[in-house]
């Protein structure tokens, strides 16, 4: 038998209440993402992209349809055991990084894994190994204010994979760098590559999606091959 889709959304309608009309913005979409699936998802400013991306990382829920994730329907989960379910089984890299200023980049990876029930000991082996890979590990002590733009990602990419998740969202990940740091980033995320994680990237960055594996148009509320 084979494995179940690592995420999936189906039927997925979001509409929003603009005064007394309501705005479709999401239309019966459908969406397949499989083990270790790379995919790009781009659009026009305002297609609905970051609202796609909070409904399937379980941030939002929708207006109709429903989104699972490794195979449990989150839509039907309560807060709390959706929460649980995302932090074990999801990862999410922002275009700001939203590391905690007090934090150090190890203490910053391993927060969530320490959420997730892990030892201070296992949470911080898992995190130092993490940043080592990714090329920071002459800065796990450094809070943010002292790390670079393209080192802060690199932190925030770090802290979305320790929990091993089957999928990370990202959402313009290099929407607030400048070219030769967002270089920086996207090999970052190419040294993942051997990993088994799914990736699903938003971006209106053209150097991003040529590196997916496969590449979406979100266009009047739908998803499209390109």
């Amino acid at each position: 038998m084979s494995d179940p889709p690592v995420l999936s959304a189906k039927s997925l309608c979001k509409h929003y209440m603009d005064g007394r009309h309501s705005v479709e913005v999401l239309v019966d979409l459908d969406m397949l993402v499989s083990r270790a699936d790379w995919v790009a998802v781009v659009g026009a400013s305002g297609s609905g992209k970051s609202t796609l991306l909070n409904l399937l990382g379980g941030l939002d829920v929708p207006t109709s349809g429903a989104v699972s994730v490794s195979g449990r329907l989150i839509s039907d989960m309560s807060d709390i055991e959706r929460s649980r379910w995302r932090n074990q089984r999801l990862g999410f890299v922002f275009q700001m990084h939203h590391l905690l200023p007090e934090f150090s980049a190890l203490e910053s990876v391993a927060m969530p894994a320490r959420m997730g029930g892990a030892s201070r000991r296992v949470a911080e082996r898992q995190a130092r190994e993490l940043l080592g890979e990714l090329g920071m590990a002459n800065r796990l002590d450094h809070r943010p204010a002292a790390l670079s733009g393209g080192e802060r990602q690199r932190v925030a990419i770090a802290r979305a994979l320790v929990n091993e998740p089957a999928c990370v969202l990202m959402d313009e990940p290099t929407g607030n760098l400048d070219p030769a740091t967002a270089d920086q980033v996207l090999a970052t995320m190419e040294s993942l590559r051997a990993r088994d994680t799914a990736f699903v990237v938003v971006t209106h960055d053209p150097s991003i999606a040529a590196r997916m594996d496969r590449r979406l148009t979100l266009s009047a509320g739908r998803l499209e091959d390109l």
